[in-house]
């Protein structure tokens, strides 16, 4: 449900407009440096302020309330908070009434009896990626510990937005957006360097099952391909194959996107991911007004992200770093405790 990971396992708690959201990561191992400065760079790098992106804002000051203890991880769980303060939540009084459509507003109220917390999204909303965020900088904090680390091969993750709204160029499939008064979607891109040969355990847990698993946590997202991805359809098997290289397991080419069978092979790990257009977006739309049961005209008010994707770069490193740390672990090459 809230949770995710075998070793290194992270639960998620907490609402848009509670008092607070919060993750807790069970499975750290003991002895590593860490503070609130550790997060500064990718919680900075979540906010908004940039063109296409929410006006709340809130300080993200992470809050660590157990697992650490003179500047370094004990081994137990790590509570990180978040505090909410930047909230207006009159502003979704009307969407008792009207769910917003694309929203998980009707589906969250039918599944949990009307007793859900609605204010922003609640429990569904992209404010929780804030607790990914956090989780994300522990694992980074954890890749380069790994055994397979030397002076030459240092995992990597890096996610990069590709594409808004079909154009590469970002500001003019913003500025698209803009002129429409509508929200947009986009691509992003993720590449992981320095990935050993092994991680996956096929059939249910394969390097992309717990990738995908970890991905749709991620509010928005619409879908996924590694490597080639969907082009791979229209292709022939002597074009798709990667012809191994040398001992070491490197191709030619990398079609795969770093997996093969399930199995990381040692070379890049590349995929890519669709970001849909925000659901609230200030065009006048028809929607259900489940108090009167009639189909009625609806925009959204608030304050909402025009293109969602703008945000997500440093969410999906985030994940993506959460199950490699975890897939390290199984092969026992993160210890239970690390540093000096």
């Amino acid at each position: 449900m809230n949770s995710f990971g075998r070793f290194f396992k992270v639960y998620i708690f907490g609402e848009s407009h509670g008092h607070c959201v919060g993750i807790n990561i069970d499975g750290c191992p003991a002895g590593m440096p860490l503070c609130e400065d550790d997060f500064k760079e990718d919680i900075e790098r979540r906010k908004p302020g940039a063109k296409g992106t929410t006006p709340r804002k809130e300080d993200d000051i992470p809050k660590i309330m157990n697992g650490v203890f003179n500047g370094k991880t004990t081994g137990a769980p790590i509570t990180i908070l978040f505090d909410n303060n930047n909230t207006r939540s009159t502003d979704y009084e009307k969407q008792r009434a009207i769910p917003r459509p694309g929203h998980a507003d009707f589906v969250a109220s039918k599944k949990f009896g009307g007793f859900e917390d609605y204010r922003g999204g609640g429990h569904f909303s992209g404010r929780l990626t804030v607790c990914l965020v956090a989780a994300g900088v522990v694992a980074k904090k954890l890749l380069p510990l790994s055994s397979i680390t030397t002076s030459s091969t240092v995992i990597s993750v890096n996610a990069t937005i590709l594409e808004i709204g079909g154009n590469s160029n970002i500001e003019e499939g913003l500025q698209n957006a803009i002129d429409a008064k509508d929200t947009i979607g986009g691509i992003v891109e993720c590449r992981v360097s320095g990935l050993p040969i092994g991680l996956g355990e096929p059939f249910f847990d394969s390097a992309e099952s717990l990738i995908s698993h970890a991905v749709f946590a991620i509010p928005a997202v619409r879908g996924i391909e590694f490597g080639t991805g969907f082009a791979a359809a229209k292709m022939f098997g002597v074009d798709h194959n990667d012809a191994i290289e040398d001992a070491t397991g490197k191709t030619f080419t990398n079609h795969g996107g770093g997996i093969v069978g399930g199995i990381t092979n040692g070379n890049e790990l590349v995929f890519r991911i669709a970001i849909k257009p925000t659901s609230s977006t200030p065009k006048l739309q028809q929607t259900l007004n489940v108090e009167t049961g009639e189909v009625e005209d609806f925009s959204v008010k608030g304050r909402h992200d025009l293109c969602i994707a703008l945000r997500v770069p440093v969410v999906l490193e985030a994940v993506t770093a959460m199950v490699i740390a975890d897939m390290l672990m199984l092969e026992q090459r993160i210890g239970r405790v690390v540093g000096g």
